[in-house]
């Protein structure tokens, strides 16, 4: 029976453009896991979408005097283009303002309130005299209260990077306002995290050995503390999903969009079934005890993914389901990467000092993306894009270790025997070996990727890709034509046969590259699914969804079966070759308006 998989991406927020750290911090991994355990046959499914709600978005909205709602399908459908060109795989990538989200959220709300897992509690909150309403954290300014800074935020210090309380900051003020704050008492619905610290400690003290340190120490420190104090879980917000209690939404109160967005994953593999016609099929990831869950997120997100989020599924213990024996999957892995540095510094929209995903992809191919941005992944620690790597990775390893032997290989199969596989004869025992190393390749990869070890799992591959070159150096077919064509036959043959195997080692990381491949080996069909875009009427409002469409796909992760007489077609370059000058023109461009 097919393994259940279900990889959630977090939820970017709808106000500015997507970077490459935010790709390799979530989307990236997530598609490469995703298309790996496809080709192994399994039950997929792959879930995100904008982050409609959050304060960046309407303070976004605020500096263009557009409405939240413009701001948000804006970014929105920029999001979707660029998973496409750079083909990250939702079968359902929607938003948070959706009739089906807010349902599930409020029916999530709803649950935890019945089984006693919020309370309400009055709290300071900074109000504006002048705008006639309470701020939420990002709408207030004022000095760090920790290093002095003049320009922080309600809730986070750009300078020195600690989350802040917005009631300390010196000086506060309205953001884009110097009008006088006054803190005011606000009621709220708390999450009471202190209720679910037996059972969270309990689950994340078991089987959690495949877990990365960075998240699973600090979450169970967290946990273990002894002070896990409840969070906030509404706001007084114009923006959001209305709080399902009577007289709550008529005086402005909205759930919080830390907790509202993690309900994403469920709501939207719930709305993935409805568009399918099977309403009943987000139990197949949700209560069958042998799938699993990933959330793929950056750093900055543990705490939410690894203690908030598994809080409020323990607290609903179930959901649209009348079974007492059966409960809520928690995740079974949160694979946060680190974060990805620029040229040694910190990325910041704001400066312009950013790769932009759509910028990069009108320039450059995508293949060449995934493939630097997996070799310099931060799955342990930050790293750093690096123009002249970039370059370096694309021409010395993408052209010349894999493409060029793709290309040279084909290309003289296509002159010396017309376009057919050799018939290799009997196989000599460096033959063997080298087909017996690539076959053992996928053992190999197949468990460095299900660890989410990506970085290893390319190296690896890349590493096989040099053996075939080295193994052609030590026959030379191109000399061995002129006096043993057999010999140089069944060379070729053996190389093919690594390409073929290789060209599905390589296909989660590169998938473009790999499906033109897959054609120029004479085979038809897709190695993967397509994309296709989609207006989803039933929405709040009608917007825009992206999903995925597997069916017809043959290929599996499993090595070549290619026989002599095989027909191929006529070869391409896989790969483009970049001028050194690449590097210093894009270095002129970062920080530019």
């Amino acid at each position: 029976m097919a393994e259940n998989i279900l990889i959630c991406i977090a939820w970017p927020y709808a106000n500015a453009e997507i970077h490459v750290g935010n790709i390799v911090g979530s989307h990236l991994p997530a598609d490469i896991v995703a298309r790996y355990y496809r080709l192994k046959g399994a039950n997929v499914l792959v879930v995100s979408g904008s982050d409609s709600h959050g304060t960046p978005v309407t303070v976004r909205a605020d500096a263009e005097g557009k409405t939240p709602l413009e701001v948000y399908e804006r970014f929105h459908k920029h999001f979707i283009d660029l998973f496409v060109a750079c083909g990250i795989t939702y079968d359902l990538y929607t938003s948070t303002h959706t009739e089906n989200h807010f349902k599930v959220s409020q029916d999530i709300f709803l649950r935890l309130l019945e089984r006693g897992y919020l309370y309400t509690q009055v709290e300071k909150q900074w109000y504006s005299p002048e705008q006639s309403r309470f701020l939420p954290d990002r709408y207030v300014e004022g000095t760090c209260y920790i290093c002095g800074y003049d320009g922080a935020r309600g809730d986070q210090c750009d300078k020195c990077g600690n989350l802040l309380d917005a009631t300390q900051l010196i000086n506060p003020r309205a953001k884009g306002s110097t009008g006088a704050l006054e803190l005011r008492d606000t009621e709220h619905y708390y999450l009471d995290l202190a209720k679910s610290a037996p059972e969270l400690s309990k689950w994340l003290h078991t089987g959690k050995e495949h877990w990365r340190s960075q998240v699973l120490n600090p979450s169970i420190a967290q946990v273990d503390s002894g002070d896990l104090r409840g969070r906030p879980i509404t706001r007084d917000l114009v923006w959001g999903i209305p709080v399902p209690v009577e007289g709550w939404a008529e005086k402005g109160k909205c759930l919080y969009v830390w907790f509202e967005a993690v309900i994403g994953y469920l709501s939207a593999t719930i709305e993935w079934g409805k568009n399918n016609g099977r309403p009943e099929a987000w139990k197949d990831w949700w209560y069958d005890p042998q799938a699993k869950i990933f959330n793929f997120i950056g750093k900055d997100n543990i705490p939410f993914h690894a203690v908030i989020w598994p809080a409020e599924l323990l607290g609903i213990e179930r959901l649209y389901e009348d079974d007492p024996t059966k409960r809520i999957n928690l995740p079974y892995d949160v694979p946060a990467n680190e974060f990805l540095n620029l040229e040694g510094q910190k990325i910041s929209g704001s400066r312009n000092w950013a790769v932009w995903g759509l910028d990069f992809l009108s320039r450059y191919d995508p293949d060449a993306l995934r493939y630097y941005l997996t070799a310099i992944m931060p799955e342990s620690k930050d790293a750093d894009w690096d123009w002249d790597e970039f370059v370096q990775h694309n021409n010395n390893e993408l052209v010349a270790t894999w493409g060029n032997l793709c290309n040279r290989v084909l290309a003289f199969t296509n002159k010396h025997w017309v376009g057919q596989v050799p018939e290799p004869g009997e196989l000599t025992e460096a033959d063997q070996a080298l087909l017996a190393k690539i076959e053992a390749g996928f053992d190999r990869v197949g468990g460095l990727i299900e660890a989410v070890k990506l970085r290893a799992a390319l190296e690896e591959v890349v590493a096989l890709a040099t053996e075939v070159n080295k193994y052609l150096d030590a026959n030379g077919p191109w000399f061995q034509v002129k006096t043993d064509k057999a010999a140089a036959g069944r060379s070729i043959y053996v190389a093919l046969r690594a390409i073929d195997s290789l060209k599905i080692l390589f296909a989660p990381f590169l998938p473009f590259t790999s499906q033109r491949l897959h054609g120029f080996l004479g085979y038809d069909g897709r190695l993967a699914g397509e994309h296709k875009v989609v207006d989803y009427a039933e929405s709040a409002s009608s917007h825009i969804g992206l999903t995925y469409d597997a069916t017809g796909v043959a290929a599996r992760w499993a090595p070549s079966t290619l026989q002599g007489g095989h027909a191929l077609r006529a070869p391409a370059p896989l790969f483009k070759k970049l001028e050194e000058s690449v590097a210093a023109e894009e270095r002129q461009r970062l920080g530019q308006s």
